[in-house]
């Protein structure tokens, strides 16, 4: 970042409000619709069960989400404000690869809406529409660790280190997701954790770029 016009620290300061807001909203909804959900599990139920709207058994996991609307609303919430961080940030700062870095932030966050849209329970599952809830899920996690790991082209050393290795996290364990679940012959970990493993590196860069961008505002003068 090089800049220290107004205009440009206040679109930053517009990204960091964004990112820390996504997570929050991304990550309260998950505790406040899994605290409603019997018996819930955050290693072996995976986060899309939160956001089924009937009782129901799908792929012999137990379905009771009461407050599914409020896991579905953080995903569309959180995907929302991660495309405006996102815009906000390359306006602000000189990103490497921008145009890369915006569409693969937008390619997450329209993947998470469709997640919010579109369920993944029986009825969904029967009628063909689970396609998107499928497709929106690998755009979601695909798309954002690869945002994770462009930003890394533009950060000073240890903070595009720590990019890159979030986003290289991100997509090995979304691979071990589907070899895990989709063969009995390897089963390191419950589906729930490598989904999470390849959930939890967005948010965990989110923080890590909200954290980069406070401090380069906070060390660069106003001009």
């Amino acid at each position: 970042m090089s800049t220290g016009q107004p205009a440009s620290r206040a679109l930053l300061a517009g990204a960091v409000s964004c990112w820390l807001l996504a997570v929050a909203v991304y990550l309260i909804a998950e505790a406040i619709a899994a605290s409603a959900f019997p018996g819930y599990s955050y290693a072996t139920n995976y986060i899309s069960d939160l956001g089924v709207p009937e009782v129901a058994t799908v792929d012999g996991r137990a379905i009771d989400s009461p407050l599914h609307a409020v896991m579905n609303a953080g995903f569309i919430a959180h995907g929302v404000l991660f495309v405006v961080a996102a815009l906000l940030a390359a306006r602000a700062a000189p990103v490497r690869h921008r145009r890369w870095f915006v569409v693969l932030a937008v390619v997450h966050g329209v993947g998470i809406a469709l997640v919010g849209i579109f369920s993944g329970s029986q009825e969904a599952l029967e009628s063909g529409l689970a396609a998107f809830h499928v497709i929106g899920a690998a755009m979601a996690i695909i798309g954002g660790n690869l945002t994770a790991i462009i930003a890394s082209r533009t950060a000073r050393h240890g903070v595009s280190a720590l990019s890159l290795a979030l986003g290289v996290v991100g997509i090995v364990s979304v691979v071990m997701l589907v070899v895990d679940s989709g063969t009995t012959a390897i089963d390191l970990l419950p589906d729930g954790i490598w989904e999470r493993l390849s959930v939890y590196t967005i948010q965990a860069w989110e923080l890590v770029a909200a954290a980069a961008a406070l401090v380069w505002l906070r060390r660069t003068p106003m001009p």
